[in-house]
């Protein structure tokens, strides 16, 4: 365990000095600057007031930006440290592989999520402090949604940086992974499934296991509880789990995706990388 958190604190100590994210931190910082100075807290929308709107505006944009930053990132871990030589300097050290593995994800899992939770925290304090309603319960529940996309697309980014060679190809499947997630498993595959008329269910179940989708349908439901926007499909999801079952699973099921996808990109280091 000293290993571990060891490999952490050094992976989280080179991403301190690295510009990457302290870019990352102004992008999440000024997102929450640009929707106070906006006046999304003074605004009535759906019924909401205080910070509750600017929290709703502000996981929308994450599930776009979020997923990006940490598989872009993430991808370089293995990789880049193949690429470089790291590893053989590793492996001379008393580092077992799973403390080096397991503790570059949670030092990652650490940077990439406290500017995300960071922002949101100084916009909920800066709003108790101006007398502006915060509906801690919401703060919770959308700060354990982010915790799970986090931890979902880390996974995803420590298998992929696993099986590519080079941090050039393990960038590119990055991005083309995040592509598909965000565009063509929501609009060419279900367009094509609505088109042949398959079950809705079966379309509902293929759209919900795309962690992207699942994250913004939990999100919508937090603040539309009958999630009137998804149509037909609201009720396949509230018959089939209701609203606190479905919330259940837009947290559990991202955790499990990513703790996999990091298994088996471990399984496959440990077998391609060992002398």
């Amino acid at each position: 365990m000293n290993a571990l958190y060891l490999t952490a604190r050094l992976d989280i100590a080179e991403s301190l000095r690295s510009r990457w994210f302290m870019f990352y931190s102004i992008v999440f910082g000024g997102i929450v600057v640009l929707l106070f100075v906006f006046g999304l807290t003074e605004s009535r929308i759906l019924g909401f007031t205080g910070l509750s709107r600017l929290l709703v505006t502000y996981i929308q944009l994450c599930v776009a930006i979020l997923p990006v930053f940490i598989l872009i990132t993430t991808v370089r871990s293995v990789a880049g440290d193949r690429d470089a030589g790291v590893f053989e300097y590793m492996l001379s050290l008393p580092v077992p592989l799973y403390a080096w593995f397991w503790g570059k994800m949670l030092g990652r899992f650490v940077v990439v999520f406290l500017p995300v939770f960071g922002a949101m925290a100084v916009a909920a304090i800066y709003a108790a402090l101006r007398g502006i309603e915060v509906d801690w319960s919401l703060f919770v529940l959308y700060t354990a949604l982010l915790v799970a996309l986090a931890w979902a697309f880390l996974g995803i980014g420590m298998l992929i940086s696993t099986l590519a060679r080079t941090p050039d190809v393990a960038q590119t499947g990055a991005f083309l992974t995040w592509l598909v997630l965000l565009l063509f498993l929501d609009l060419i595959l279900l367009g094509l499934m609505v088109r042949e008329r398959l079950p809705l269910e079966l379309i509902v179940g293929i759209a919900v296991a795309n962690p992207l989708q699942s994250f913004r349908t939990a999100a919508i439901l937090l603040f539309d509880p009958q999630m009137v926007v998804l149509g037909p499909s609201s009720y396949v999801i509230l018959d089939a789990l209701g609203r606190s079952g479905y919330l259940t699973f837009a947290l559990a099921y991202p955790i499990a995706l990513g703790t996999l996808s990091a298994g088996v990109g471990y399984f496959l280091f440990r077998r391609g990388d060992l002398p």
